[in-house]
């Protein structure tokens, strides 16, 4: 099975945590800013036909040019982000190709997402209809209370970190943005799943850590180093 895959890119966070006054999309990462290694990914995949790119209004200019200068072919639209990350893939979302059945959501914070981790959650959803990109959690967790009191653990062996590219038949996805609970809502999955979905967790080949504070950029600029790139 196969179809016209759109990717929407979430560049509209503001790096707040981070504190920096520019934009996280445009911090150096040995020598490619943080967006150019994430389009650059899906440029390579071939999985992909097409690409929308979410940033906030501010950060439009640089952004078009580093597209540009890249020549990133895939990239067919830039639209602006909402005040919620909610709003911004919905944005994203009605700005893609009309030929599209289905929607690869990507956090553009997730510079390190390799090509081939691409294909492989992608084609899951050809499959199931949604498929999420994810890793082992290695921790043991706990379930606590108001008062941060262990109420209990679950199954190590039963819990996955999830990332993105998640991905969805685009029918699914806009039924869960008509129909599905967004209150509380963390990632697209969790949409998907308030109106019944089913969403598979494809394991992660390569490290794809999402940059949330200072430090990220010191483990990120390391495994670029380690990778050789």
């Amino acid at each position: 099975m196969s179809g016209f895959v759109s990717a929407v890119i979430v560049a509209a966070g503001s790096s707040t945590r981070m504190g920096l006054e520019k934009s996280k999309q445009f911090i150096d990462l040995c020598g490619r800013t943080v967006i150019e290694r994430t389009l650059s990914a899906f440029e390579t995949a071939a999985i992909i036909d097409s690409v929308v790119v979410v940033c906030r209004d501010s950060d439009k200019a640089e952004m078009s040019s580093l597209i540009e200068q890249n020549g990133f072919a895939k990239v067919r639209a830039l639209v602006p982000g909402g005040s919620t990350r909610d709003e911004s893939v919905k944005n994203g979302v009605l700005a893609c190709d009309g030929r599209t059945t289905h929607l690869a959501i990507h956090d553009g914070a997730r510079p390190l997402i390799q090509s081939a981790d691409i294909e492989n959650v992608v084609k899951a959803a050809f499959e199931c209809g949604a498929a999420a990109l994810g890793t082992l959690v290695t921790d043991t967790i706990k379930l606590v209370d108001g008062d941060n009191i262990i109420v209990s653990t679950p199954r190590r062996a039963d819990l996955r970190a999830v990332q993105t590219p998640q991905v969805f038949e685009k029918s699914l996805y806009l039924r869960a943005l008509e129909h599905g609970d967004s209150e509380g809502i963390t990632d697209d999955c969790q949409l998907v799943e308030s109106i019944g979905g089913r969403v598979k967790i494809i394991i992660s080949q390569g490290q794809n850590i999402k940059l949330t504070t200072r430090e990220d950029i010191k483990t990120a600029q390391m495994i670029i180093r380690e990778r050789g790139e």
